[in-house]
């Protein structure tokens, strides 16, 4: 039977830079300005502050390039759904289908949101996390009690955020693109300029003292004062590779959504050959940028300036010393930028994951259709509605914590994929194929096994209740393939 060419198609309209700025801009929201203080906090040493930001970016772009394989061999809409899907069954991308849609995806979106609006509060009080529109019009002030059932304005900004962004999406792919190249070659360029006075304001005695004793590892004693005796208590050897694994959840955080190329696939004008490149390009960048950024940090602010700095804004510490007290507002004008950028381009990518399952019959059967302009639009919709609750709930920061060990288990589940489609698939066509393979990919597989079991021993509620929501999506498969007959792949 003929295809039903009256039904509107996904539009060939991404190129290699689009793509490029798609993986940059996904991964730098606000995570890069804010963990540093986190890790420190943990690891104690400026040496071991770098190397967890090495570490996850040796992982990142090891998967990235990892993935250009599976892209080259399915250029098609979904990403990293599709390569579960053909590597294992249906039910194993459905889980990862339902995570994304339940927390990954949603959780980031509302995080990033959020955190535009507060930084946007630098600028303007009254959008502030503190200023409290219900249950009454307050400012919470230092030490009180926020309510447990209460909205904020800068909850309120970052869902007018999310829904402005979707709207802005269902028109097309053409404007969430022209949005996130612009956006994210300013913040990228700011990055960059960010690093280079930061390089130049170096003070001499503060990188000395951080980096001495740089692979010291300790756990930082903050009710000490900075650089007294009791300024650290020191790990015991079994628990310094926990300390590890602990640290890198923010820096994971921050390294994560660089797939997000992926599941656009099916709108890159050359998908064969530009989404491994868009991957390598994007985490290279972004990995760069990262290392290059927390050397800036430790070259203007102790070490106990960066585990204490307010509210973990290590960006904006750094920044008042770089640029003198203006640099509050610089730093906050390019986080806006940041996470405006950021959030878009979470959003466009992630509805064409929902548009994949749904030609499976594992998501709502109206995210399988597309709109005039080429998008899942209902998609779009149900995404935005998901992440805007999980902004009301308040509660966002903790389920990213919680997924993290999620995210980086479907990323070895997918890199053990390549091998398992090398045996099921030895002759189908592969564009590229995995660098380093065999051993890039299993060094990868080894260091996320060993993340994800560190954190069962050391932060069991990183994993748990990650867990927990996974399984959730056990029954609903289930009573999905009951009800729902799957549709045959369409032609994107």
């Amino acid at each position: 039977m003929a295809s039903d060419t009256s039904q509107p198609k996904m539009k060939h309209e991404l190129s290699l830079l689009d793509g490029t700025m798609l993986v940059a801009g996904s991964m730098i929201g606000s995570g890069i300005f804010i963990v540093s203080a986190d890790i420190t906090r943990n690891v104690g040493s400026a040496g071991w502050l770098i190397a967890v930001w090495l570490i996850t970016g040796f992982m990142t772009l090891t998967a990235a390039l990892s993935y250009g394989e599976l892209s080259g061999m399915f250029p098609k809409a979904g990403g990293q759904y599709i390569y579960l899907k053909e590597s294992y069954n249906k039910l194993i991308a459905f889980l990862y289908g339902w995570s994304f849609f339940a927390v990954i995806q949603t959780g980031t979106i509302a995080a990033v949101g959020v955190a535009f609006s507060k930084f946007a509060a630098y600028l303007y009080k009254p959008i502030s996390e503190d200023h409290l529109l219900f249950p009454y019009n307050h400012y919470l002030q230092p030490g009180e009690v926020k309510p447990t059932f209460s909205l904020s304005a800068a909850q309120l900004v970052s869902i007018v955020l999310i829904f402005l962004l979707t709207f802005i999406n269902t028109k097309g792919v053409k404007g969430g693109k022209i949005i996130q190249t612009t956006f994210t070659m300013t913040k990228l360029l700011s990055l960059f300029g960010l690093i280079i006075f930061g390089f130049l304001a170096f003070k001499s005695d503060i990188w000395t003292a951080n980096w001495t004793n740089a692979w010291d590892m300790h756990k930082l004693d903050l009710g000490a004062a900075a650089g007294t005796p009791g300024d650290y208590s020191t790990y015991a050897i079994n628990a310094a590779l926990g300390a590890i694994a602990i640290a890198m959840v923010g820096s994971i955080f921050s390294s994560d959504a660089w797939n997000n190329v992926t599941f656009i696939a099916g709108e890159m004008k050359n998908p064969k050959r530009d989404v491994a490149l868009s991957l390598f390009f994007g985490t290279l960048i972004v990995t760069f940028i990262y290392v290059a950024a927390n050397v800036v940090y430790t070259g203007v602010l102790s070490l106990h300036d960066i585990a204490t700095a307010e509210k973990d804004r290590v960006a904006v510490a750094a920044s008042h010393v770089i640029f003198g007290d203006i640099g509050t507002k610089i730093i906050a004008i390019m986080i806006m930028i940041s996470t405006f950028g950021c959030n878009n381009g979470l959003i466009l990518a992630g509805s064409r994951v929902y548009y994949s399952m749904a030609k499976d019959g594992l998501f709502f059967k109206k995210t399988g259709t597309l709109n005039k302009n080429g998008v899942p639009e209902f998609g779009l919709w149900i995404q935005a509605v998901v992440a805007s609750v999980l902004c009301l709930s308040g509660r966002y920061g903790d389920l990213l914590d919680m997924i993290s060990f999620v995210v980086v288990l479907f990323y070895v589940l997918t890199i053990i994929g390549i091998f398992i489609l090398r045996r099921k698939m030895p002759d189908a066509e592969r564009p590229y194929k995995a660098f380093g393979y065999p051993v890039l990919p299993i060094i990868y597989i080894l260091m996320g096994s060993a993340f994800c079991t560190l954190l069962i021993i050391y932060k069991p509620e990183f994993t748990w209740p990650g867990l927990i929501i996974v399984l959730i999506g056990i029954p609903i498969y289930y009573i999905s393939q009951a009800n729902v007959k799957p549709e045959r792949d369409a032609v994107v």
